[in-house]
């Protein structure tokens, strides 16, 4: 049984709180940063405090994030987010070692910030992390093969496959691999 604050919500409301976040000017650009991978390409609070700077991708006309292979584009208002993001943290664009450099530092040099404190702020911003990202993996197994999905945003095959079944979603014969031969 799914627990109330872990239950999807309804797909209207997630696009509403992604619509929020990427205007809200009011809401630190961190908070707005990380809230918006959660509730777009369903990462848990977990994973992207691990992500580094070099998982962000940027040749100047296109921006992608390594959240898995191949790394995902973000649509045009992310994508100027996270630039804005990281103009604003000096430290990150011009991290010495951009291998080392975490995209979420935290308070200690050299490690990445906490998932309890930013998980803290997104939900004061009014961002239920849980509940989004739980919308957001459903909506994406709906629209794509569950492998693809699993692939592209760093999960387990069988995860996706569950979530499809769970979901009514028809992508059940889908076969992964090279299909060009």
């Amino acid at each position: 049984m799914i627990k109330q604050d872990q239950a999807p919500m309804h797909q209207h409301r997630r696009l509403a709180v992604l619509r929020r976040v990427l205007h809200d000017v009011t809401l630190p650009l961190r908070t707005r940063t990380a809230a918006s991978l959660v509730l777009l390409y369903a990462q848990p609070v977990s994973r992207i405090v691990r992500l580094a700077t070099e998982d962000v991708i940027d040749n100047g006309d296109a921006l992608t994030v390594r959240l898995g292979e191949p790394p995902s584009p973000p649509p045009a208002p992310v994508a100027d987010l996270v630039r804005a993001y990281l103009a604003e943290q000096p430290h990150l664009a011009q991290a010495s070692s951009r291998s080392t450099a975490w995209l979420f530092p935290g308070r200690q040099p050299g490690h990445p910030r906490d998932p309890t404190s930013l998980l803290d702020q997104l939900r004061a911003a009014g961002v239920p992390a849980q509940r989004g990202r739980a919308s957001a993996i459903r909506q994406l197994v709906l629209q794509a093969p569950a492998p693809v999905v699993a692939r592209a945003l760093g999960y387990h095959d069988k995860t996706t496959t569950h979530l499809v079944t769970e979901a009514g979603g028809t992508w059940s014969r889908y076969a992964p691999g090279d299909h060009t031969r």
